[in-house]
């Protein structure tokens, strides 16, 4: 099995910044992944935020996050960040991190790709 753990969610005012990190580990964990992170926010479906891959050479976001979110992996700590600037009341969501062990080079957008989930962690823009 693989266990995700995420962190750093929390509360901040419109135009604040959160740093979420996601820590990787378990049995079953390949030596060579890719990540992601996705959110949900209430009575809406889970959605892409950002994905990167095993050697951090190929990221892609979401459009409503270009520029403000940057994603990034210590793969020496199997963890992945998610570092978010200029963050609005609508990014309030629960976020969730995600492992690919089926893809090392070029991640996917796709949730339904991804092996497996971490627990959440809530963040809450205020205006």
């Amino acid at each position: 099995q693989v266990q995700l753990v995420e962190s750093g969610g929390g509360s901040v005012q419109d135009g604040g910044s959160l740093r979420l990190s996601c820590a990787a580990s378990g049995r079953t964990l390949r030596s060579y992944y890719a990540m992601g992170w996705f959110r949900q926010a209430p009575e809406k479906e889970r959605e892409f935020v950002a994905a990167i891959s095993w050697s951090g050479s190929r990221i892609y976001y979401a459009d409503s996050v270009k520029g403000r979110f940057t994603i990034s992996r210590d793969n020496a700590k199997n963890t992945v960040y998610l570092q978010m600037n200029s963050l609005k009341p609508e990014d309030t969501a629960a976020y969730y991190c995600a492992v690919d062990q089926d893809r090392v080079v070029t991640p996917t957008t796709l949730q339904e790709e991804y092996d497996y989930w971490g627990q959440g962690t809530q963040v809450t823009v205020s205006s």
